[in-house]
Parts: structure tokens; sequence; C-alpha cells
């Protein structure tokens, strides 16, 4: 059987050379294994033949049993297109092929019988269908109680007849030469436990099932599969992380004892409280922290994240902090600068835009030990960047930063050094169980005691005078605003409005000398962009009109108002993060979300969701269902989330029932050395290379 499947594609009766290149180009099916884990997209029911007028414009596959009463070649030589018509006892449809014209012609017989297959077009007020299957009557088969499956094809497949229906009969060619069962990869007692069939039926009912009751349990043992190897992954690296021997930070010293009475500007939160004491247990334990420290934007993540940096310092350690982009870096080098004011604490900030000559004297520094916290970018990473003592890593958003980039900073450590992972984007416990189910989780799930809820407000275009005159109160009563726009130029194939339209709209509505109004996006010169933040940070504008630059790295507690324009072009999580730049002070904040009347039923879902709940962990999972997990978090770089079948916004059932199956079987067999576990063990490595005991989170 392994000899069978790992035979190459093209020696599969029906490829050839040809199409053998055809398919490892197109669709990455190298092999005859290659081409069986190549699962049907959806399934259509061929068992009931419909009339043509039962036809409807929203129909369909469907199976049409009728004759041939005319067909015509129309148009040119390369334009040309075949139009057969079609009829039953209840009525005549037209048949169009724009492709393989001369030989489908040659086949096809007037008067004669044929059943046709396909998808039910309106066109001019009569229905056609556009390159259906069609077989003679007296060949085609009627298969009671079967499921047809449709296969993904590229127009170049098709353009060369492999279509879904040809890659279906290699599919079966395939199926009819398997006479040895797909070697197993679950253990015994899982497939027990979980009812699970077993991977060679699932294999094979999966691609041709004969009922919906055969392709649920297919589908459900490949689920759970993917899931159990994935978790498999996932829960080995923790136990790995948990044995790495790294530094121990024994004591809470001066620097954060002086910082906790002297420099805190406000009580912690309950929360903060549990996850610093979660934190220093780790700290403490003489093996590597890896904790994931979640919390909406506001919840004081970087505050721990200081407090846990002084530790280091206390321990005579180093910190680096490294955040996505430069404005973020930016703000929390301002941020933690003035939270350590009266602190004999070295601090550094290095991005792409700092000089030579200031990075000679920041590479001296770190080497010496003479800054104790670094601040910066990517940037941190570079082979130039070394220092005298590092503990401790705090990596902000780290799902922008790839798996090679990290291991870059793990790498500047004698031992590997402490990890604590910060996002601002809350995320749905399914997708935190693989993404980041090797890590301890903390949640800071309490905003600030002087924080108001914001208050978040639906409007359409048409109430844009009301809109102007509220802003107009809040500015009075010294307040600001901001107005974030999609785009920063007009763009002809979206109706959106543009931010310089919005810009010279703002000044002509709020004009001087009693409003000033500035604007901000990412194509200006760094200088400009610091100048206009400056401006709006000490109250000399108080309308920053922008693009969404502002997601992150501005803090003006006196902002009360964020205008969202478009806000159905935004994605949840972004106008979650857009929203978290207001209601950062101790007064009442808005959040409005100016639209057309004219939504997607998307669209006006996550508006909805926006008014509703501020709660980042609720909009997470809507965002997750309206998405899919391929965009939430850019996972789709991490290469974990490539499922062919499992679903994390439906299947969370069979993830924690995967997560306990792989936990056991690593209690009972940490090395997977076991002889039952030999095919399982090589698996995993063969999926994730011998880096599957990766150190790397």
């Amino acid at each position: 059987m392994n000899d069978y499947l790992v035979t190459p594609i093209e020696f599969l009766k029906g490829v050839g050379p040809k199409r053998g290149e055809l398919l490892r180009k197109e669709i990455n099916v190298f092999s005859f294994e290659d081409l069986l884990n190549y699962l049907p997209f959806r399934y259509v029911d061929k068992s009931n033949y419909v009339k043509i007028n039962e036809l409807k414009s929203e129909s369909t596959y469907v199976l049409i049993q009728g004759k041939i009463l005319s067909k015509e070649v129309v148009g040119a030589k390369f334009k040309s297109r075949l139009v057969v018509r079609f009829a039953d006892e209840t009525g005549e449809i037209d048949l169009v092929w724009f492709k393989g014209v001369k030989w489908i012609n040659e086949n096809l017989k007037i008067g004669e019988d044929y059943v046709i297959f396909g998808k039910p077009t309106l066109f001019n007020k009569s229905y056609n269908f556009t390159h259906p299957e069609i077989d003679l009557a007296s060949e085609a088969k009627l298969q009671k109680e079967s499921l047809f499956p449709m296969y993904n094809t590229t127009e170049t497949m098709k353009n060369k007849g492999l279509t879904s229906k040809a890659v279906s009969k290699l599919m079966q060619t395939l199926l009819e030469g398997m006479y040895s069962p797909v070697p197993e990869i679950l253990p015994e007692s899982v497939l027990q436990k979980y009812q699970l069939i077993s991977r060679d039926s699932a294999l094979r009912l999966i691609h041709y099932p004969k009922n919906q009751d055969e392709l649920v349990r297919a589908q459900n043992r490949i689920k759970f599969e993917e899931l159990f190897l994935l978790q498999m992954r996932v829960l080995k690296q923790k136990t790995q992380h948990k044995l790495e021997k790294s530094y121990v930070f024994s004591k809470v010293g001066e620097n954060f004892n002086h910082f906790y009475k002297e420099n805190l500007p406000f009580t912690l939160t309950d929360a903060q409280k549990r996850v610093v004491k979660e934190i220093r247990k780790d700290l403490g334990s003489g093996f590597q922290m890896n904790r994931l420290l979640q919390g909406d934007v506001g919840s004081g993540k970087t505050l721990v994240a200081l407090m846990t940096m002084l530790i280091a310092a206390d321990n005579g350690f180093q910190s680096c902090l490294m955040a996505p982009t430069e404005i973020l870096a930016q703000q929390h080098f301002k941020s933690i600068q003035k939270f350590l004011t009266g602190l004999d604490i070295g601090i550094g900030l290095l991005t792409g835009s700092t000089k030579t000559k200031e990075r000679r004297e920041l590479h001296e520094s770190l080497q010496n030990g003479t800054i104790k916290i670094l601040i910066g970018t990517h940037a941190l990473i570079e082979d130039t960047v070394q220092f005298q003592k590092l503990g401790l890593c705090v990596i902000d958003e780290q799902h922008r930063f790839g798996v090679a980039q990290r291991s870059k900073l793990w790498a500047k450590s004698q031992f590997p050094p402490h990890i604590l992972v910060m996002t601002a984007t809350p995320i749905p416990r399914t997708l935190a169980m693989t993404l980041y189910g090797d890590l301890d989780t903390s949640v800071i799930d309490e905003l600030p005691p002087n924080r108001r809820p914001v208050q978040t407000l639906h409007r359409y275009d048409n109430s844009r005078l009301k809109l102007y005159e509220f802003i107009k109160q809040e500015l009075r009563k010294g307040r600001q605003v901001y107005v974030v726009y999609p785009l920063i130029k007009e763009s002809e194939k979206l109706d959106l409005k543009d931010l310089e339209e919005g810009y010279f709209t703002m000044c002509a509505e709020f004009p001087r000398p009693e409003f000033q109004v500035s604007i901000l996006h990412g194509k200006m010169p760094q200088t400009e962009k610091d100048l206009g933040m400056k401006l709006f940070v000490e109250n000399k504008t108080q309308i920053m009109v922008s693009t969404t630059v502002i997601e992150v790295g501005v803090d003006v507690p006196n902002a009360t108002v964020m205008v969202i324009e478009n806000a159905e072009r935004f994605g949840l999580s972004q106008l979650h993060q857009l929203r978290g730049r207001v209601g950062r002070g101790a007064e009442q904040s808005y959040c409005i979300l100016m639209s057309s009347h004219k939504l997607s039923s998307d669209a006006r879902q996550r508006i909805d969701t926006m008014v509703k709940t501020n709660d980042g962990f609720k909009i997470a999972e809507v965002d997750l269902q309206l998405r899919g997990p391929g965009d939430i978090q850019g996972t789709q770089q991490s290469g974990t989330l490539n499922f062919k079948l499992a679903d994390l916004t439906k299947d969370e059932r069979i993830i924690r029932a995967a997560r306990v199956a792989a936990g056991l079987v690593l209690d009972e067999d940490p090395n997977l050395s076991q002889p039952r576990h030999q095919k399982l063990n090589h698996t995993l490595r063969k999926m994730f290379g011998e880096t599957v005991w990766s150190k790397i989170s």
C-alpha cells in the first residue's frame, strides 16, 4: 500500500506526463497519496431528476433527461460557441459551450435522449446551461442515494479538460487500484473512545459517500485527525517549554517596589494583580515562561509588561519589547519613559529610522548593561544588536512576526529568555487552543475603574448635519475628535469618501479660529506625522482626520468622539481597535459608525455587533464566524491552520475532544516511543519536520 500511494501521479491511468505536470503545478498533487487527500469541496445529489418547468432561478446543480432538438455553431472561429436546443415534455432550454466546441458538436446527435447535469442561469428571461455535463441516457447511471463529489479546479485545468468530473474519474481509478487499506495513524484507544471510523474508510467514503450519514462520519474522522495532529504538536511544545531551563528571577526588588509605591498613577485592577502573580510564579520557577497576555485596548497590558521588566532589572537582567510598527514602538517608549520618571533605569528605542550615531551609542549601552529596557521594531533582531544579559522578551501582537524573526531574538540570550506575548485582539477560545495552545494564557478582563464604556452609535449619511452639531457640542466642552476614513485618495472603483475630501469638508464645517483640524495618513513623511500627532496630543488641534494609522500608537485621554466613515468597509477587529482610541479618560466617549443605507448582511452584522457590545471576546467570536480563521490574527502565515475540512468556527466540540485525546496520549507516552505510536510519530515529523518538538512558540 505504501508503495502504491507514493507512486508519482503521472503513472495513474488517465494522467500521463502532460496531465501530471498540470496537477503538480496547479493543485500540488505529486503522488497518488496527494490525489487521495485532494478532497471534494461539496457534493451534489444525483439521485433526483427535475423537469424543465421546475427550474428556479436559485436552483443548484440539477439533472434533466430530454432530447436534442437542434444544434448550431454561432460566431467566428476563435469566438465561436455551440448552442444546443434541449427539451423534455415540459419545456425547452438552451445548452451553451464556449470551449471544446468542435469535439462536442461532432459527438452530439439530434433526436437522441441525453441526461444533462449542471447549474441553470437566467438569461433574457429564459434558462440556459453553460458547459453542462452531458451523457447519453442509455449510458447515464441513476445512482440512488448517491452524493456526487465536486472538486476545485483552476481555469488552466478546465481549459485542458481537467474538470471536476475528470478529477472524479481519476479518483475512481485511484480507489479501484487501492487493494490494501490506508495505514492507520490514530491510536486504537482513540478510535474506540471517540467511535471514529478507520482512516481507510474515511478516505474512501469522503470521495464517494452513498448517503449523508456516511459523509458525516467520514468528515468527522478527517476533522478529528487534522485537529488531533495539531494538538499533539501544540501540547508537545507546551511540555517542552515547561521543561526548558531558564533564568530564575528570585526577588522583587527596589525598582519594582519603588515603582509600585511611588509611580503607579492608579490602583491596579484585580485582573492586573492576578496576572502579575501568575507571571511572578513563572519567573521564579527556574523554567522558561511562555505566557500569552490578552486584554482589550486600554486594559493595562503595557503596565503589566513594564512591571515584569522591572522584576528582570531587579534580578540583574535586561529586557526587550518588540512591537510591529514604529508608531507603536514609539508609543510604548514614551509611555514607559513617563512611568519610569525618578527611577534609575536605562531605556532605549531602536527602530528602522534610528540614526547611525544613536545606534552606535545604543549598542554600546546595551553591551555594557547601561540600558536595562530596549524597545523597538524588528530592528531588534539585527545581528549587530547584542545584549549583555537578556532575560526577558516581550512581544506585542506576535502574529505580525514570523517564527524565524522571533527565534533570532531568543538566540541573543545564553539560555532561553522568558517570553511574554501581548495581544490587544481578543482571541476566541477555539483559535487560542490552536494558534497559541502551547502558551499559558492570562487575561486582563476588566478596565481601570475610571473608565466608562464607549457608547457606540450607527448613523446613516443623511444624518450628517446632526452629527456635526453633536461634534460641536463635544468640542465646546473642550474635548477632541477623531474622524477616520478608509482611503487616502479617491478610488474610481469604490464609492468612498476619501480622506482629502473629508479633510476639506471638516475644515469648512469647523472653521478657524474656533476649531483647528489636522490630517494624518501613512504616506506622510515621518516628521509631518510626528508634528500632526504632537499638535493633537497637546490639544492644539481639536479634530484629527486620519486613516487607520491611529488604530495603534495614539493615546489621547481628552479625545471622546471617534467617527468612522464608511464603517461597512472595515472588519470587526479593526472597528474594535479603532474604538479603543477613545474612552481612555474619565469622560463619556462615543464611537459613531457612519454608513450608507446599502449594507450587505455581513456589514450589517458587523455594525450591529459593535453597537451591541464592547466585549472584545464576543466581537472576536463573531469576527471568526464572519471571516474564518484564515484572516484573523494573520494565522494563514503561520501555516498551522491550513485545514482541509476542520473549521474553527463550527468544530469547537471536535477541537476540545482532540485536545483531550492528544493530552492522554502524551501523558502515557511523552516521546511517542512505544511501537503502537510509531506511525503517529512518523506522521508528525513528516508534517512538521524534526522541529515538531521545536522550542520556539
